[in-house]
């Protein structure tokens, strides 16, 4: 009975977290208004100042919080390697030392 319980909320989870997956954007590799698309370091740029930005585009419909005209891969990967090194102990992280 415990592993059918198990079983059930691990399936549960599955649905949960792919549901809540992206579809794909139409706007990729398209250029904007001004005839640019946003790469690598725009993306590695975009994930340093994604805190600041999430609490301004809260407040103002004009700032969004991610680049949709992008260049697909490499915009998502430097906008996660930049959010990783803000938030996960990167540049501005937390260093923690072990005491003896």
């Amino acid at each position: 009975m415990k592993q059918h319980i198990s079983l059930i909320f691990l399936m549960l989870l599955v649905f949960c977290l792919t549901s809540c997956a992206p579809g794909p954007n139409s706007a990729e590799s398209i250029p904007d208004e001004e005839g640019k698309v946003a790469g690598f370091f725009m993306g590695l740029w975009h994930g340093i100042i994604a805190p600041i930005t999430f609490i301004i585009s809260i407040f103002s419909k004009s700032i969004r919080f991610y680049e949709v005209h992008n260049s697909g891969f490499w915009y998502n990967f430097g906008f996660v390697l930049g959010a990783g090194l803000f938030l996960s102990g990167g540049i501005f992280g937390r260093h923690q030392t072990k005491r003896k």
